[in-house]
Order: structure tokens, then C-alpha cells, then sequence
């Protein structure tokens, strides 16, 4: 009988892993999102049992759909005007097989689960949290924290969101060729977010959610599929992969964040910088480029410098200025106050930094107060250096960035 810590570390892995496989399968055979997402969870819930008593089994992801389908098909069963359901459920839905699809499949069930999602009919707000949560299962809170809005808030879209697609009977498919264009921003949005969980996670006990990470780059690679060379989708997978590339280096032994300048560069990942540098080299719209092109621009920057001496910090805090005026948004003006801040000194990073706390822009942010500390460390005023790491610490939502910052004011007042 293997060890209670053991289990519960299996189901939590396969849990981030396949939870999305999972659900979008489960929405595909019931066309029911809210029974989709009990079932899912019912069958984590009862292999904490299970795998205690009899091991945790060798395709932990099919022990799970298998389960899943099954209380679905219960479910149904009790519900007496659901028969015909029922029937085409039993009908249409495979025996769970492999669960990897190749990258070429544009029939995946998560693709068709984020077109959905990302229907014009539903709020752009609505369909990021819809996707976020039914893909990923990221709960109501972690959503929260990535839109910087409360609680409550998330949830209302969540269940209006879902209440749209049924009321309005949205299909659950892959749009015909002629409508991919005009549902293409929707999606990259979502994807772009899914990403960005994982690179930086919005809680937790990790900084890093790997598997999060791949998933945004497969499906982004499907979406170059059924799109080839269209250039913003383009400019994400070569983001993503940029980004990615420095995941080795990202962080310490102990998981905690490992500054930028200070990071290893030898543990990069070459092939990833390769092919990210190779898909912008390509893409055909770099005299207009669009967001995701823009800052992939500025992950090149980064990938390109062989040393952090050599990163040319100016020509970043040009294309941040330029994000900036294609998409205003608090978090690109306080990237951009990084830049101008490696550039042209920390006070000039910091009356950027200052007028968005002014403002009251990014509120429950806690990169803010600890980009403010950094700046006001530079210019050698550690006490207000300390107020603003205390209040990062604070805002802090993963364990790892609270012991970075958390030495960060230890050594501001050893040095």
C-alpha cells in the first residue's frame, strides 16, 4: 500500500496534467459543462482512495476518464428526461485510448473547448476565465489573482459564461476556415494567459507550472496549423518559446526565482531560443507588428544577449513604449519602467513605478511594490526599499516569490 503523501503527490501531478484532457472529453460526450466538471472531480476525489488501497495504476490518466465517464453516464441514467442524452453519449463516446494526440490534430476535444470558450457571443473577460477553469482547473481564486479582480467577480462570469453557451446553444467545435480570423484574438488571449500561469504562477507552493507551459505551446501550435503564417499567432509560440527557453535557470535548488541578470546562461535552451528566433525571423508583418509579435521582439533582446552587459536595454524600453501605445496597460508601463531603469538609472525607473501607484493603477499586485524596492535599493534608500518589500511580501501569491523577497530585505540590511 504505497505512502498517503505518495498518492496524493500522483493525483495532484495527473491532476494538472490531465485535468483539461479530462473535462473538455467529459463536455464533448454530455454537452453538460457544469456535470463535465463534477465528474472530473469526483473521479480525483475517489482515486485518493482508490490508488491508496491498490496502487497508484500505470495509466493514472485513463484510470481517471474511465471514472469520469462512468459517473457521467450514472448521472445521466438518474436523470429520466436525459434519456436521449444518454443514448448519444453512449453512442458517440470512445473507450478511453492513448491520451496524446499528435500535434497536427486539429480535432483535439481542448481546441474545440477553447473556441468555444472564446465565442464572440460571451464577454472577452468570460471567456478567459471560462477557459482558464474548464482547461486547466485553476479555481476561482488563482483565476482572481491572474485578472487582479475579486472573487466573486470571477465566479459570476463563470456561471454566466456557461448559462450563454447553453441558452444560446454555442457549438462545441472548431469554427469553419472563414470565421478562424475574427475568433483568432480570443483565442491567442486565452493562450497567452495559460501561458503566463505557468511561466509565473498566480499561487501556490511553485513559481513554475510546467505543464501548463506545454500545454499553451502545443495548442499554439495547433493554431499555427490551422492558420499557417498568420502573424500574430506566430509572434506567441515564438514568445512562449523564448520565454520558456530560460526555464532551466529561472529558478534555484530551492524553487525560488532567480533574477534575470543573475540567471545562468548556459542552461538556456538553445533549441527554443533557435526556433523562437527563426519563427520571428519569418513572420510578415514586422514593419506593423501586433502585441504578441512586439514582445517577442523583446524576448529576443533578452535571448540574443550573450551576457547581461550586452542586453540592449534601450531598444527595449523602445518596444515596450511602442506595446504601450498599441496595448495600454499598467503591467506593460511597469515593464517598461524596468527597462528604462537599466538604461537610464533606477530614478528614472522609479517616477514611472511612482505614477502608477499614484494612480492606484495594479492594485493586489505585488510586482509593484517589488519593483519599487529594487529601484529605491539602486538609489541607496533601504529604509523605504524596506516598507516596499514588506509590501510585496504581503501581495506575494506562491511560497517561492515570498522567500526571494523575503531574502532580498534580509540582505538589504546585512549590506
Amino acid at each position: 500500500m504505497p505512502a498517503a503523501s505518495v498518492v496524493e503527490a500522483a493525483v495532484e501531478a495527473v491532476f494538472r496534467e490531465e485535468w483539461g484532457r479530462i473535462t473538455a472529453s467529459l463536455i464533448a460526450m454530455t454537452g453538460d459543462w457544469d456535470l463535465a466538471e463534477e465528474c472530473a472531480q469526483d473521479a480525483f476525489t475517489r482515486a485518493l482512495s482508490a490508488w491508496d488501497r491498490d496502487g497508484v495504476p500505470e495509466r493514472p490518466g485513463a484510470w481517471l476518464t474511465t471514472a469520469a465517464r462512468n459517473r457521467a453516464i450514472d448521472v445521466l441514467r438518474r436523470r429520466a428526461n436525459e434519456t436521449a442524452k444518454l443514448q448519444q453519449a453512449l453512442r458517440l463516446a470512445p473507450e478511453p485510448g492513448p491520451l496524446t494526440a499528435p500535434d497536427g490534430d486539429i480535432s483535439d476535444d481542448r481546441l474545440r473547448l477553447i473556441f468555444t470558450c472564446c465565442h464572440p457571443a460571451l464577454p472577452p473577460e468570460a471567456r478567459v476565465a471560462l477557459t482558464l477553469r474548464t482547461l486547466t482547473g485553476l479555481t476561482t481564486p488563482e483565476i482572481a489573482r491572474a485578472f487582479l479582480v475579486s472573487e466573486p467577480t470571477v465566479a459570476q462570469r463563470l456561471v454566466r459564461a456557461k448559462k450563454k453557451i447553453q441558452a444560446a446553444a454555442i457549438p462545441y467545435r472548431v469554427p469553419p476556415a472563414s470565421l478562424l480570423p475574427q475568433r483568432l484574438s480570443g483565442v491567442l488571449a486565452v493562450l497567452y494567459l495559460l501561458f503566463n500561469e505557468g511561466y509565473r504562477a498566480s499561487s501556490g507552493a511553485d513559481l513554475v507550472r510546467p505543464e501548463l507551459i506545454a500545454e499553451a505551446i502545443r495548442l499554439t501550435r495547433l493554431l499555427l496549423a490551422l492558420l499557417p503564417g498568420e502573424p500574430e499567432t506566430v509572434g506567441l509560440l515564438a514568445l512562449m518559446l523564448l520565454n520558456d527557453s530560460r526555464r532551466g535557470a529561472r529558478t534555484d535548488a530551492s524553487g525560488d526565482p532567480v533574477p534575470l541578470p543573475e540567471q545562468d546562461r548556459t542552461r538556456w535552451d538553445r533549441d527554443a531560443i533557435d526556433e523562437g528566433l527563426r519563427l520571428l525571423a519569418a513572420a510578415t508583418d514586422r514593419e506593423q507588428p501586433g502585441p504578441y509579435l512586439l514582445q517577442a521582439e523583446i524576448a529576443a533582446c533578452h535571448a540574443s544577449a550573450p551576457r547581461p552587459a550586452d542586453t540592449d536595454w534601450a531598444a527595449i524600453a523602445r518596444l515596450y513604449a511602442q506595446l504601450a501605445m498599441l496595448l495600454p496597460s499598467p503591467v506593460v508601463e511597469l515593464n517598461r519602467a524596468v527597462a528604462v531603469s537599466m538604461d537610464d538609472g533606477p530614478a528614472a525607473g522609479l517616477a514611472i513605478a511612482d505614477d502608477l501607484a499614484a494612480r492606484g493603477e495594479l492594485p493586489g499586485y505585488h510586482l509593484l511594490p517589488a519593483v519599487r524596492a529594487d529601484f529605491l535599493r539602486r538609489l541607496g534608500r533601504p529604509a523605504e526599499a524596506a516598507d516596499a518589500y514588506r509590501a510585496a511580501i504581503d501581495l506575494a501569491g506562491t511560497d517561492s516569490e515570498r522567500r526571494y523577497l523575503e531574502r532580498r530585505l534580509t540582505d538589504l540590511w546585512d549590506g
